[in-house]
């Protein structure tokens, strides 16, 4: 899906940043499995129920529920966060030279 070593550019000259490193690619794909994480959480408490209730063991469930599906999102190419969160990064790295 998208290349996520590739930071964004928008054809303008950009500054010189220097290269991601497999931390930075690390943590910028962990970002984004966190946010879509508690997106997917969000979206499983708002489901109305009705009368059936599986009680606090499926609270507990629903929040690992949550954090997987949004690990196995970012695993499988994400939704377009870890580039423009990995182009920060780099961005940050290069004002502190």
């Amino acid at each position: 899906m998208n290349d996520i070593s590739a930071p964004l550019t928008s054809g303008a000259a950009v500054p010189q940043r220097p290269a991601p490193t497999p931390k930075d690619i690390a943590t910028a794909r962990e970002f984004e499995a966190v946010f879509v994480g508690q997106m997917a959480r969000l979206m499983l408490d708002s489901v109305d129920q009705g009368d059936f209730s599986g009680g606090n063991g499926e609270q507990v469930f629903r929040g690992i529920l949550a954090e997987k599906i949004g690990g196995e999102i970012a695993r499988a190419g994400g939704i377009g966060i870890a580039p423009a969160v990995l182009d920060q990064i780099l961005k940050l790295q290069g004002s502190r030279k």
